[in-house]
């Protein structure tokens, strides 16, 4: 894909120059404001021409600027056509954050870019979730066990456990809920071992 310059309009085409359409976010997965940049770049670049050597590098360095955004926007290796040169370069997007399979597995997509982790917020729902969920399970254990036969308390806490894991698993892949399923999770753990001292 080439990144070039028509009759004053921002144009992408194909590795030689066919099928060159304007760039337009209705038509092309960009947004509207990277469109308009494009535009306004192709405009400032067609009135330049050769007004100075300053301007015109000032032109090319926002032309490859912009070159990279389409590039990291797209997904794909944009051929950049310096309008004053008539050198291209060919921008690579730039390559993914490593993550490894496990981790994201486990815990989905990174939060968005830019955005921090609320550790401090996350951490106090999980430990409040995890109190509620230990305290329900040793109160189920312990009254079915005092009541009636440790066997059906322990019985009873396998299937809340069964039951409530396969919503746990899939609540640790969205953005707010799974703070609150790692704390259920963990008060799972944790409530195992009280159940396990009161039937035993």
């Amino acid at each position: 894909m080439e990144l070039r310059i028509r009759e004053g309009r921002a144009v992408l085409a194909g590795p030689g120059g066919e099928s060159a359409r304007e760039v337009d976010p209705h038509s092309l997965a960009i947004g509207s404001d990277l469109a308009q940049a494009l535009h306004e770049w192709a405009r400032v670049a067609s009135v330049v021409g050769d007004s100075g050597a300053e301007a015109v590098s000032v032109v090319s360095q926002r032309g490859r600027q912009l070159a990279q955004r389409v590039a990291a926007t797209m997904g794909t290796s944009v051929r950049f056509v310096d309008p004053v040169s008539g050198e291209g370069v060919v921008v690579d997007p730039p390559a993914p954050a490593p993550r490894s399979e496990l981790a994201r597995r486990l815990f989905g997509t990174p939060d968005p870019e830019g955005e921090p982790t609320p550790w401090l917020t996350g951490l106090t729902i999980s430990a409040f979730v995890a109190a509620v969920v230990v305290v329900a399970m040793l109160a189920l254990a312990s009254t079915l066990a005092r009541e009636t036969n440790g066997w059906l308390a322990l019985l009873a806490s396998a299937v809340v456990t069964a039951g409530i894991s396969p919503s746990l698993w899939l609540a640790r892949r969205v953005p707010i809920v799974r703070w609150a399923s790692f704390g259920a999770a963990a008060g799972i753990v944790i409530a195992w071992i009280g159940v396990l001292v009161v039937v035993f």
